[in-house]
């Protein structure tokens, strides 16, 4: 190997292998520009470069990945998302100074010599053989701006990147032809302006405009000259000159830019002096990126939305063209959210349950006959902190929820009523009901083979008190969620109406598996979602016609340009008159049952509550003819949380159940959001009461008297004595998972632990 001289210089070797590379790559120059039939000459070793007539003449210029702006209803800003933080703008947008700024420090001839600067290459050569290095490099705007072409579409692929900056000569003949056609094609100003944009400005910052935001925070036409200066000299070595984080650095390579516009006359030294003297007075704005900047509580909104793109085959066949979308950004997200309903949920959840509490809370909003996502909260924030998390209890897992969802307990009930309603079963049907009964056998389901109480001893149902005693009708055990009156229809109905039912109304298992054919699920043994049993229940305001969520409600692209969004698909579930039914059924629920402290004062609503074994979970579902609400308390942990002898949000409970907590948050929420708005009203029919029992379990022929609240079905899971629950292995124990012995009557099916509710 050659050695350097003592002055510094090159050895004969390597003066002659510079000089090699040079000639070979000017030849190619000079073929490229006067002799294109002669493009290949000098070319040998065709494993290093290829025939510069050969390289294609057509650089395809990929779109700049640029930041999306996702809105709420009203156009309004809930998060700024993005791969890479950049903002497009015309060159008419860019300060004049930082224009020439760039020039003069990267290429001060280029409006001078063509694509590539033969004086420059020659200059550098010269000066780097001089010095034994590379001090000088030889690349134009053009070139730079190439070269950035390549980065930009190589994307996250870190390969690809490497490739496009490799320092071969390969590379830089084929950088060498493209930059010919650049410069035929767009011209100079058209080349400065795309290299404004493209370029990396270090501290997250792709782009003129967005690096003029994070450092200054002002817009890149608004740029003083020593901020020009400042900006054009990180450009070289973002990391080496970064002014945030190496200010006498960043100084030192502003006044070099600077001294070098006044030696080309762009400014005069006076100027250039004055610009010196000035410090760097940096107004930083530190990087926002992703729904953790999402405002007003939305972070969980703002990535259902993400997650919605992501899964919707209309922006693309495949996930990852949809991702490739999505991260080259520059769209403009209108969604569904309304600001009003939003900081109504949010307001409601801080008074009621505190970021730190043992247990959490999600309230979900939508709108009936649309399916619009209204709102979306949680008292767990949005993040990576303590008492924070990225799992959005509103939703399903493959949309960023939890594992499996919350058992929903009683609030299930309105569907298994529904499905018989459908099925000509009459409101006023009455079963016996009573306290304690094993789960009725055999069951039909959907197929050949029935479902059997094969538990050893058989699995049991009872209600809450020993008092609750029927026979009552179907208005009564709305109520009062009377567990065995709903077993007993259930048996009578079979389990394929209700599972028939569930599926028109998109009611489906958080973690995508189908719904098991047992009783139990008329007790809401299942794990759903609050968006899941709000969307359902709006099936019932609706009047019985059923609409698939939806979020977007429009997406244009960088260039304005609308892209298709999904709509809302509406289908009928039921019946007018059984949607008619339900609503007059969970009207009494709200009215006099164990939904009394749930209901609204100035318009009608209507609901169900649920609580399931052990206090783990507490539901409310609610409704007016024009907003539809879930809301959910429960352990969001793998660890289950007792509701019972708790404090939560301040405030000391024995016992929690669906009508004490979740219900006074639904009402907060739901009476916000619908403040000034109209107040329609249900469409009822008439049910006519039943005979009340008398205490030997006979009917007294006297109407039944409301419950109190907090008493009767949702007062507690259960009274404690022992009691089996069909459809988990080995039962629960009077509201307290457990349970010895037995077949399992799900057929193998395995639930997570404590998830067997259907007390209420």
């Amino acid at each position: 190997m050659g050695k350097k001289r003592s002055g510094g210089g090159l050895t004969g070797p390597q003066q002659a292998a510079k000089f090699l590379g040079v000639s070979v790559l000017s030849g190619v120059v000079l073929a490229g520009i006067a002799i294109p039939g002669a493009g290949a000459l000098g070319l040998a070793a065709k494993g290093t470069v290829e025939g510069f007539d050969e390289i294609p003449a057509n650089l395809k210029t990929p779109p700049l990945s640029q930041r999306t702006t996702i809105l709420d209803s009203e156009g309004g800003l809930i998060a700024t998302v993005y791969s890479r933080d950049r903002q497009v703008v015309p060159i008419t947008a860019i300060s004049p100074y930082m224009q020439k700024a760039i020039v003069a420090i990267e290429d001060s001839r280029f409006y001078e010599h063509g694509a590539i600067d033969l004086k420059g290459i020659l200059r550098a050569v010269n000066r780097n053989a001089q010095e034994g290095g590379a001090a000088q490099g030889a690349s134009t705007l053009t070139q730079q701006y190439v070269k950035n072409v390549f980065v930009e579409e190589a994307g996250d692929d870190e390969t690809k990147v490497r490739e496009a900056q490799e320092k071969s000569l390969g590379r830089k003949i084929r950088e060498l032809k493209y930059s010919i056609q650049v410069e035929e094609e767009l011209g100079k100003n058209k080349i400065l302006e795309n290299y404004l944009n493209i370029t990396y400005f270090g501290q997250q910052a792709y782009g003129i405009e967005s690096a003029a935001r994070r450092y200054f925070s002002k817009a890149a036409k608004d740029l003083t000259l020593d901020e020009s200066a400042m900006m054009a000299g990180v450009v070289q070595s973002p990391s080496r000159y970064d002014p945030v984080n190496d200010s006498q650095e960043a100084t030192k390579r502003r006044n070099i830019v600077l001294q070098r516009m006044a030696d080309i006359k762009d400014i005069s030294q006076d100027e250039a002096d004055a610009a010196k003297a000035k410090p760097l007075k940096l107004k930083v704005t530190k990087p926002k990126n992703g729904c953790i900047t999402a405002v007003k509580g939305a972070g969980f909104f703002c990535d259902f939305v993400r997650n919605t793109f992501l899964d919707d085959t209309a922006f693309g066949k495949t996930r990852e063209e949809r991702a490739k979308v999505w991260n080259q950004g520059g769209l403009t997200v209108r969604t569904t959210l309304d600001p009003q309903s939003q900081d109504s949920v949010n307001e409601s959840i801080k008074d009621h349950v505190d970021q730190d509490d043992k247990v959490a809370t999600a309230v979900t909003l939508v709108q009936p006959g649309t399916g619009r996502v209204l709102a979306m909260g949680q008292s767990k924030p949005y993040g990576f902190g303590k008492n924070e998390t990225q799992i959005n209890f509103s939703v399903d897992k493959k949309m960023g929820g939890s594992n499996f969802g919350f058992p929903t307990g009683s609030t299930f009930k309105a569907f298994v009523a529904a499905a018989a309603l459908e099925g000509g079963l009459p409101p006023t049907k009455m079963y016996q009901s009573p306290y304690d009964m094993e789960y009725p056998s055999p069951v039909r389901t959907c197929g050949d083979k029935p479902w059997v109480n094969s538990d050893r001893p058989a699995a049991r149902v009872e209600n809450e008190t020993e008092s609750e005693v029927g026979p009552y009708g179907m208005k009564e055990a709305m109520a009062k969620s009377v567990n065995t009156y709903f077993v007993e229809m259930i048996s009578e109905i079979g389990l394929c109406p209700v599972t028939e039912m569930t599926a028109k109304l998109g009611v489906i298992q958080a973690d995508g598996v189908k719904l098991p054919e047992v009783p139990a699920i008329a007790l809401g043994s299942q794990g759903m979602s609050p968006l899941t049993m709000a969307n359902a229940y709006a099936t019932f305001a609706n009047r019985g016609v059923y609409c698939t969520p939806v979020t977007i409600e429009s997406i244009t692209d960088s260039h304005g340009k609308a892209l298709t969004v999904p709509k809302s698909k509406c289908g009928r579930a039921m019946t007018e008159r059984t949607a008619d039914t339900i609503n007059t059924l969970l009207l009494g629920v709200v009215d006099s049952g164990t939904g009394q402290q749930s209901g609204l004062t100035d318009r009608q609503s209507a609901g169900k509550t649920g609580t399931t074994d052990s206090r783990y979970n507490a539901w409310f579902v609610g409704y007016t003819p024009n907003m539809a609400g879930a809301t959910w308390v429960g352990s969001g942990g793998a660890k289950q949380v007792s509701m019972e002898n708790i404090t939560i949000g301040g405030q000391y409970y024995d016992k929690v159940f669906g009508g004490g907590l979740p219900g006074p948050i639904w009402k907060q929420a739901v009476s916000g959001a619908l403040a000034g708005r109209e107040a329609p009203s249900f469409t009822t029919v008439n049910i006519p009461d039943t005979p009340t029992p008398s205490p030997g379990g006979k009917p007294s022929g006297k109407p039944t008297k409301p419950g109190k609240p907090g008493r009767g079905g949702d007062g507690k899971p259960g009274d404690g004595k022992p009691g089996r629950t069909a459809g988990q292995t080995g039962g629960t124990t009077g509201g307290d998972t457990g349970g010895t012995g037995g077949d399992d009557p799900l057929g193998g099916i395995t639930l997570p632990p404590g998830i067997i509710g259907g007390r209420d």
